[in-house]
């Protein structure tokens, strides 16, 4: 990136425009902690059927929704939060990180380790995933993919489509990232331990 005569414009931009997109992050980050809720509540549930009332599935009035269908969807929420919450977890910096030397590390160098890493491991991981996924999650749209159970839920293509789903979102966020630790590597935005507020 090249550096202005005057810094604070860029920096201004640039701070408003990462602000933006994080808070769309934090946004998606929040609504999918909602399904870490449904899925206990949907456990919780599933038990006391199984063991309080000894019932195959749960009527609603006319509708009836067997336990079979309330575990599959416990499976479909935690592939939910998990695949999709993982854009979210790298904003955040939460994904396990093996490594006795990058706390140590100056706040530029954490900057171009993360920035290599992004380019040299993230994305061609993603990319990869990304392609070899497309025909199997097309395969499984074309056929209507459902449950190998009876009374199971009819969505299986859904529940591959998050494996492309979290590859884009991944993907954009690693954008993010590189713009985020080139500002930083280049001086024209502050660390976000250094700044005053978060973005």
């Amino acid at each position: 990136m090249r550096r202005l005569k005057s810094g604070e414009p860029y920096h201004t931009n640039m701070t408003s425009i990462l602000s933006a997109l994080d808070k769309a992050s934090d946004a998606l980050g929040r609504l999918l902690a909602l399904a870490s809720i449904a899925i206990m509540a949907i456990t919780f549930l599933v038990v006391v059927m199984r063991y309080g009332f000894n019932a195959s599935a749960l009527r609603l009035g006319e509708y009836g929704i067997s336990s079979i269908a309330l575990q599959e969807s416990v499976l479909y929420l935690h592939a939910i939060l998990f695949m999709l919450a993982s854009a979210y977890t790298l904003k955040h910096n939460g994904h396990v990180r093996v490594d006795v030397f990058y706390r140590t590390f100056s706040p530029r160098t954490k900057a171009w380790v993360d920035l290599l890493g992004t380019l040299l491991l993230l994305f061609p991981m993603c990319g990869f995933i990304l392609y070899t996924s497309l025909d199997y999650v097309a395969f499984s749209w074309q056929i209507q993919e459902r449950s190998g159970e009876a009374e199971g839920l009819p969505y299986i293509y859904i529940l591959k489509s998050l494996i492309p789903a979290m590859c884009a979102l991944l993907l954009i966020q690693g954008l993010i990232e590189i713009v985020r630790n080139g500002a930083i590597i280049s001086g024209h935005l502050a660390p976000q331990s250094e700044e005053s507020e978060p973005l």
